[in-house]
C-alpha cells in the first residue's frame, strides 16, 4: 500500500511537468511548446546564414553580412528559448519582416540576375531564374514572423488573464 501511495505523487509530478511543456513554463503559464519552436525556426534561419556564408557563393561582403546576421540571430534565439521576451520576438518579426521584403524585392525586380551561382554542369545559373529558392527563403521568413507574432500574442492574453481573472 505505501508503495501506492509514493508512486502516485511521482506520476502526478511528471503529469505536471508534462502539462508546463505542452502549455507553459513552469509556475507562469506561458506558452513552451510554441517558444521552441520558434526559437528552432530562428536559430535554423541563423544556422543557414552561416551555412550559406561559409558557401562563398554569394561573395566576401554579403557573406559578411550574413555572418553579422546570424551573430544577431542567436541570442534573440537563446532569449526566446529561456524567457519568451517579448523584444526578442519583436526584433524577430522584424528582422523576418525586413527579409520578406527584401527577397521580395530581388525576386519581383530581377535584379539577382547579376548574382550568379555555378550549376553542376560549370556553368552559370542566376539565382533570378529560380525563383524557387528565393520563394522558399520567403516562406521560411513567413514562418519565423508567424511563429513570434502568434507567441507575443499568446504572451500578451496569458498576462492579461493573469491580471484579470474574471474577464
Amino acid at each position: 500500500m505505501a508503495a501506492v501511495t509514493t508512486a502516485a505523487p511521482a506520476a502526478t509530478a511528471m503529469a505536471e511537468a508534462s502539462a508546463a511543456v505542452l502549455t507553459g513554463r513552469a509556475g507562469t503559464g506561458g506558452p513552451v511548446l510554441h517558444a521552441r519552436l520558434c526559437a528552432g525556426v530562428v536559430a535554423a534561419s541563423g544556422g543557414v546564414h552561416v551555412w550559406l556564408a561559409l558557401q562563398n557563393e554569394h561573395g566576401a561582403c554579403l557573406g559578411a553580412l550574413m555572418m553579422v546576421l546570424a551573430a544577431v540571430c542567436m541570442p534573440c534565439a537563446v532569449h526566446i528559448w529561456q524567457d519568451s521576451h517579448v523584444a526578442a520576438l519583436q526584433r524577430v518579426m522584424g528582422c523576418a519582416l525586413f527579409m520578406v521584403a527584401l527577397h521580395g524585392l530581388i525576386l519581383v525586380s530581377g535584379t539577382a540576375r547579376g548574382h550568379a551561382h555555378h550549376n553542376t554542369y560549370g556553368d552559370l545559373e542566376s539565382v533570378a531564374d529560380r525563383p524557387g529558392n528565393l520563394l522558399a527563403v520567403i516562406g521560411l521568413e513567413l514562418i519565423t514572423a508567424l511563429f513570434a507574432s502568434t507567441l507575443v500574442a499568446r504572451l500578451r492574453a496569458n498576462q492579461r488573464a493573469a491580471h484579470h481573472p474574471l474577464h
